[in-house]
Parts: structure tokens; sequence; C-alpha cells
């Protein structure tokens, strides 16, 4: 993976680009960004980027050497200058290995399930569900992960077996490249056990670099966290999110517009509202709206044992869609004269949001469907949350008696 392949980011690989060629390369980096931002690609891309040969000047070892048949070594210039190479070249042998994950010199670490009672499992074990994932969904989440290798419901997590690993591998000497790199993904999960690695991000073996790429900074071991260089991948730009999708997954121009404007800088996101663009949230929510404030319980229960057969990742978008209406609706009463600008579904369904509840209505059934996604991500029993849910949100919104019907 190189740089050019990753989203956006403009920023952050001309700061990496620097790190290197002003030698002041940290022996352990913590990337750090939300879901979508592209921090693990940004890692991964950053690897290649310091193994390739020719941004290391090993286009030819072998031509700085005196000849095996007793011709002198070429002289070298002194005015010669090291060019600054802004990207991994993507044809070399080292560049090659490492876009198939398989560079001998770049490590990987993430959580792991035991598959069987009493395993011990390390990151090893799932190596080649790794490769053929991150192929297929660089920009993929630790949930993407877990259902990729059928976790069900059991928890990933980075062991102690793990850190003994780590510590097994980086102990050995580079086979080809100046450099050992492990890149740990999500090492919020990475428990006390972490501990054991201490000693080794704090005096590493010489040209050993750690890469921790994490979402959330807060649920990093503070020791860990205190001996790393942060460096911050931040979220994409909308306009970035619709050239990908334009470019990357073919979708038209106005589509690619609206489904960046949901997707609040997560790319991950975007690509899952694409599976999903078929779905009317519109109506459903217009059906859902309705069970509350006009045809009562009997309606919400149908409401709510439909939705309850949609999967996980349905109901997480559907109320981030929700969500990004009421946001809709804030603006345009924030910002009267985007009214005048055009109509559009949205906006009419947004226009409707501001006649049915106040703003701070909408600000606490935002903050209610914040919440719900919370307790979706870890597995809620679907229906008494979407009961306990319209519930609240009938008493929100108990005031006012707008029927959402066009």
């Amino acid at each position: 993976m190189i740089f050019q392949t990753i989203i956006g980011q403009k920023a952050t690989k001309d700061q990496l680009v620097q790190m290197v060629a002003q030698n002041r390369l940290s022996h352990a980096l913590l990337f750090l960004g939300k879901e979508g931002a592209g921090a693990l690609p940004m890692a991964m891309a950053f690897a290649q980027y310091i193994t390739c040969e020719k941004v290391n000047g090993k286009k030819n070892p072998s031509a700085a050497e005196p000849s095996l048949f007793g011709e002198p070594a070429p002289s070298k210039d002194a005015n010669d200058t090291k060019v600054v190479l802004h990207d991994a070249c993507g044809e070399c042998a080292a560049c090659k290995k490492a876009n198939q994950l398989v560079h001998p010199d770049i490590h990987f670490s993430y959580p792991v399930i035991n598959k069987k009672s009493g395993e011990k499992p390390i990151a090893s074990n799932f190596i080649v569900e790794w490769r053929e994932f991150i192929s297929n969904n660089p920009y993929g989440n630790l949930y993407d992960w877990l259902q990729f290798i059928e976790a069900e419901n059991k928890q990933g997590n980075i062991t102690a077996q793990e850190c003994n690993d780590i510590i097994r591998k980086l102990s050995l000497k580079s086979f080809e490249s100046e450099y050992k790199i492990l890149i740990m993904w999500m090492p919020e999960f990475l428990g006390k056990e972490g501990n054991k690695l201490l000693k080794l991000i704090e005096e590493p073996p010489a040209k050993t670099l750690f890469i921790l790429v994490a979402e959330n900074e807060e649920m990093v071991l503070p020791t860990i966290l205190s001996r790393t260089q942060l460096v911050k991948i931040p979220a994409l730009s909308d306009i970035e999110i619709e050239a990908a999708l334009e470019l990357r997954a073919g979708v038209p121009m106005e589509k690619a517009r609206q489904i960046a404007a949901v997707a609040e800088g997560n790319y991950r996101e975007a690509l899952q509202l694409i599976l999903h663009s078929e779905d009317d949230w519109q109506a459903i929510l217009r059906d859902w709206l309705n069970a509350i404030v006009k045809t009562g319980p009997v309606a919400q229960v149908k409401w709510i044992e439909e939705t309850a057969k949609m999967g996980r990742e349905k109901q997480k978008q559907f109320l981030k869609y929700f969500t990004h209406l009421l946001e809709q609706a804030v603006r345009l009463r924030q910002m009267p004269d985007l009214s005048t600008m055009g109509s559009s579904p949205e906006q009419d369904f947004a226009s409707r949001l501001n006649k049915l509840c106040t703003h701070y209505q909408q600000e606490a059934i935002i903050q209610e469907l914040d919440k719900a996604s919370y307790y979706i991500e870890r597995n809620a029993n679907a229906k008494m949350l979407f009961h306990a849910l319209t519930i609240r949100l009938c008493h929100i919104i108990s005031n006012n008696s707008l029927i959402l019907v066009q």
C-alpha cells in the first residue's frame, strides 16, 4: 500500500515523509484517527515507504561495491544529494512484499479470539485471514474484522501470549530491511498484560519501529501512551469522500454527495451506506414518527417488530440517517436562507422536523439516538432497545402532533 492509494490526508503524508527525510523518526508512533479516517492504511503505507528500496537508496546496492573481477568501485560525487521521494515506488521487491503483507520485517498485531476452549491465540494464527481482510476492506473497523473471522459474540483481545510473541519477533535481526516494524491495530484491546511491552517500547533494539493504530486515545494504556509520539489522522472531508466514491466505487456524483454528507468523514460508513442505498430510510422514519405522534401503540409495536429484524449494521445506518436529518433541521432553523437555495426531499423532511419539535427537543432526540447506536454496537436486544427508544421519543415530542405524511 502506497500513500497515493490513501484517500486525502496530504498534510499527514507530508509530515511522515519529512520525519524520515530529516531523521526525526521516533521509535514508537501512535497513529490516532477515528473510524474510517484511514489510520491503518496510513500506517501500512508508511511501513512500506520506510522499507522501499528506492526510498532508502538501494535501487542497485551492488553498484557501489568493488567488482568481483577487480574493477574499482565507482566514485561518488561529493555534490550528490539524496533526493527525497514522497512515496514508495511500489515496484521494488520490498514494496511488492509489503503490498501483499508478506514482508518479513513488517509484523502485525491485532485483536483475536479463542477458537477453542483453553486456546491461547496470537495474531500469527490469523495472518491468512488478516491478509484477505485488509486486501478487501482496508478501511474496515473492529466489528468487520471480528465478523470476518466468525467471532460471533466473542470479544477480541490482544493477549499476554501475543505480547510474548511480539518480544520474540522483535528480538531477532531484520531479514531484508534496515528496520523491523510492528504495526499494532487497536491497542485499546491491550490490557494490563501490555505492560510486558514497556521495556521493549522504551528501549527497543536498534532500527526497530512501533506503530500503534488507535481510535480512542483514552482507552490506550497510559504507560504505553506516554512512550509514543502522536500522529493525528483527521477525519476526511466531504469532498474527499465524495471524490473517492466517484472514482473508486463508481457512485454517481449526486448520490456520492448525499452519502458523503451523511458519512461525516468516515469512509467505511460511506461504503456501508452504498450497500444499503436501496433502503428507503425516509419512509421507515416517517412510519416511525407517525406511529409515535398519531397511530399509537399498535403501530409502534408493528414498527418495532419489523425494525428488530434488520441486522445491526442496518439499524445503525437508520439511526445515523435520522441524526443526519435532525442536523439538517438545525441548520435550516439557524440559516433560513438555505431553504431558498432549492429544495430536496431531505430538506423538505428536515423542515417538517422543525415543525414537529423545537431545537431543544431535537437535541434531546439526537442524544437518545447516539445512546441507542452505542448499545446496538454492544449487542443490545433490538426489540427492547427500540421499544425503549420509542417511549423516550414519544415523551420528548408529546407536546406536538404534526403528522409527517406526504
